[in-house]
């Protein structure tokens, strides 16, 4: 499920669908049906990441482009680095990728920064201070302004709601 949300897939859709696949686990009375069930589940979850990938076909440039903001989310990243490293014109670059993305180049780079942000906080031991400053944030004020802007509650509170809860529930 973690798999298929950080591929695309809605998380509410995956997080019921992997509700529903473990009520039926609950329910299975032989291995065999365990089995039978894992490779549905399995299939569903494929086809569906299939489905969303073939949907989501993106240019060579902005593919280049996002592997190149995931590779330097912690460094300064700038329009004409990243058209310079494509070997696009920036003003080029900047209105592909807000055709395909639907979002602008900074509001991606934004996002992208907090959904690490929002991992680090859950599971690492790293200060806010530390995060704000791995991740090429001003100031830690303005890394927590962002957030509560963003996710609608400051790091501190994430972190107290979700550290390490994904780790403890799959023992």
């Amino acid at each position: 499920t973690r798999f298929a949300i950080e591929g695309g897939m809605d998380s509410e859709t995956a997080y019921n669908n992997s509700d529903l696949f473990i009520n039926r686990a609950d329910r299975c009375g032989t291995i065999a049906e365990l089995n039978a069930l894992h490779t549905e589940m399995f299939r569903y979850f494929t086809e569906r990441m299939a489905q969303i990938k073939k949907n989501a076909a993106r240019s060579k440039p902005v593919t280049l482009c996002l592997d190149e903001i995931d590779l330097h989310l912690h460094e300064a990243i700038r329009l004409p680095d990243l058209a310079a490293h494509i070997g696009i014109n920036p003003q080029y670059l900047s209105a592909l990728f807000h055709k395909e993305m639907g979002v602008t180049l900074t509001e991606y780079i934004l996002r992208r920064r907090l959904e690490a942000a929002q991992n680090m906080l859950k599971f690492s031991d790293y200060t806010c201070v530390q995060i704000a400053a791995f991740l090429g944030f001003g100031s830690q004020s303005y890394f927590i302004r962002l957030f509560k802007r963003e996710v609608g509650m400051t790091p501190r509170e994430y972190r107290r709601r979700h550290f390490r809860i994904s780790l403890t529930q799959e023992r």
